[in-house]
C-alpha cells in the first residue's frame, strides 16, 4: 500500500454523465457538479446539453460550469441560457459568456443583437466587448440609439475595446447621452484616442452634473495626453467633489502642467490630507522649481503620508 494517498478520482466522464438521465433533479445537478469538476474537454457537450433540462435548478449549475469552459459549442448553449425563462438561470448564463474569449463565439451571439429583451441585448454586447470582433462595430454603432440604456452602456464597452479612431464620433455623440451611465462609459472609452476632438469631449464632460462623469473626465483627459486641456483641469480643483478635485490633481501631474503649480500649491492646505497628498505628488511629477518653497513650508504637515510625499516631492525638484 502507497504511503501516499492518490488524488479523488472522479472515474470515467461518461459514468458521470449517466446521472444527467436520472429522474431525481437533484441527481442530474450533482452529475453537472461532478463532470464540471473533471475540467475535460468532453465536459462540454454533457453541460451543454444540460442546459435544456427541464428543472432550473440543473440549467442554472450548467450555466455556471460552463464558464469554466470556452468556444462555440460553449457560446450556443449559453445563448439558451441567457434567454431562458428563469431569470437566475438568465442571469448566470450571461456571467458565464463574459468568460469566453474565443473570436468564433461571435457567430452565436451576434444574432441576439437585436433581442426583443433588453437584458439580452445588453447581455450580448457585455460578452461582444471582450471577443473584441470588428463585426460587433457596427451591432453596437446602432445600439447607441437603443431604448434601453444598459444597452447602450455595453454597446460604448464594445465600441471603446476596438479602439478604432473611426469610432470617436460614435463615442464622442454618447459622451452627451441622456443617461449618466453612457456617458461615464463614453468618457472612459474616450481615452483610447490621442486627439484634440477626444480632449474637447473630457474637457466638456468637466461640466457634466454627475460628478462621477466629472471624475472620469478629469482623469481621461490625461490618458489623452493633450496638455492644453490643463486650464479646464485647474478650474476642475474647485469642484465641489473632492474625487473630482483629486483626479485633476493626478492628472495635471501626469501632464506636467507647469502653468498649474500656483493652483496646485493651493491645495497643499486642504482640510482633507488626500488632497494635500495628491497636490505633492503633483508637483513632484512637474518638478517645478517655483513650487520648492512651498513644499519646504509644509514638511511639518500633520499627516505622515503627506508629509512622506512633500519629502518625495522635494527630491524630484533636486533631481530637476
Amino acid at each position: 500500500m502507497s504511503a501516499f494517498e492518490p488524488f479523488e478520482s472522479f472515474g470515467d466522464i461518461e459514468d458521470i454523465a449517466r446521472g444527467l438521465a436520472s429522474a431525481d433533479a437533484s441527481v442530474r445537478r450533482l452529475a453537472v457538479i461532478d463532470i464540471a469538476e473533471t475540467a475535460s474537454p468532453e465536459a462540454v457537450e454533457y453541460l451543454a446539453s444540460a442546459v435544456a433540462d427541464m428543472e432550473p435548478e440543473v440549467r442554472f449549475q450548467a450555466v455556471r460550469a460552463l464558464g469554466e469552459f470556452d468556444g462555440l459549442i460553449v457560446a450556443h448553449a449559453l445563448v439558451k441560457g441567457v434567454v431562458d425563462a428563469d431569470l437566475d438561470v438568465a442571469a448566470a448564463a450571461a456571467d458565464s459568456l463574459v468568460e469566453i474569449r474565443e473570436p468564433a463565439a461571435g457567430e452565436a451571439l451576434l444574432p441576439l443583437v437585436a433581442h426583443a429583451s433588453a437584458f439580452v441585448r445588453a447581455a450580448i454586447f457585455r460578452s461582444l466587448k471582450a471577443l473584441r470582433i470588428p463585426e460587433a462595430l457596427g451591432p453596437a454603432v446602432t445600439a447607441l440609439s437603443d431604448s434601453d440604456p444598459a444597452v447602450r452602456v455595453q454597446a460604448v464597452g464594445v465600441i471603446g475595446y476596438l479602439k478604432l479612431v473611426e469610432t470617436l464620433p460614435s463615442l464622442i455623440r454618447a459622451a452627451r447621452d441622456e443617461n449618466a451611465d453612457v456617458r461615464l462609459a463614453a468618457i472612459n472609452a474616450l481615452a483610447f484616442a490621442r486627439n484634440s476632438a477626444a480632449a474637447q469631449a473630457a474637457v466638456d464632460a468637466l461640466a457634466d452634473t454627475e460628478w462621477q462623469v466629472r471624475a472620469a473626465a478629469a482623469e481621461s483627459i490625461a490618458r489623452i495626453g493633450q496638455a492644453s486641456s490643463s486650464l479646464s483641469l485647474r478650474a476642475a480643483l474647485h469642484d465641489a467633489y473632492w474625487q473630482v478635485r483629486q483626479k485633476a490633481l493626478q492628472s495635471l501631474g501626469k501632464l506636467k502642467a507647469g502653468d498649474a503649480v500656483p493652483d496646485i500649491v493651493a491645495v497643499l492646505d486642504d482640510e482633507l490630507p488626500s488632497l494635500r497628498k495628491e497636490a505633492a505628488a503633483a508637483l513632484g511629477d512637474i518638478a517645478d522649481p517655483r513650487a520648492r518653497d512651498a513644499l519646504t513650508q509644509r514638511v511639518s504637515d500633520p499627516d505622515p503620508d503627506v508629509r512622506k510625499t512633500i519629502i518625495w516631492a522635494l527630491g524630484q525638484l533636486r533631481g530637476a
